[in-house]
């Protein structure tokens, strides 16, 4: 699934029909899940790594919600249901964010 997830979200970022801002979106969540410098600290077991992840589904998310589906289709190699299945797991990470936190990525990503 990650291999399929990864091409999808090379070729969606090539994507002219996709707006600039939601692929900036990603690829400032990715820039700061590489980045050293965290508002937790990655020392710091599982909540240190839980931030980057959640950002990044966040922005995942952000950027499949605004191609649109027929994008997302056209650009994806995997089983359609794997598809669905990704974006239920989407939606079970953000229910676990709290709401606080979700609304502020939220706005954040505008999405």
């Amino acid at each position: 699934m990650l291999p399929n997830l990864v091409r999808l979200l090379g070729r969606i970022l090539k994507d002219p029909r996709v707006s600039r801002r939601s692929k900036l979106v990603v690829l400032g969540a990715v820039g700061y899940a590489l980045s050293p410098i965290d508002l937790i600290p990655d020392f710091i077991p599982v909540a240190g790594q839980v931030d980057d992840i959640l950002l990044v589904v966040f922005a995942v998310n952000h950027l499949i919600h605004s191609a649109g589906e027929k994008i997302v289709l056209e650009h994806w190699d995997g089983p359609q249901d794997l598809l669905g299945m990704v974006r239920g797991l989407m939606d079970v990470v953000s229910d676990l964010v709290p709401s606080r936190i979700r609304k502020l990525v939220t706005k954040l990503t505008g999405s």
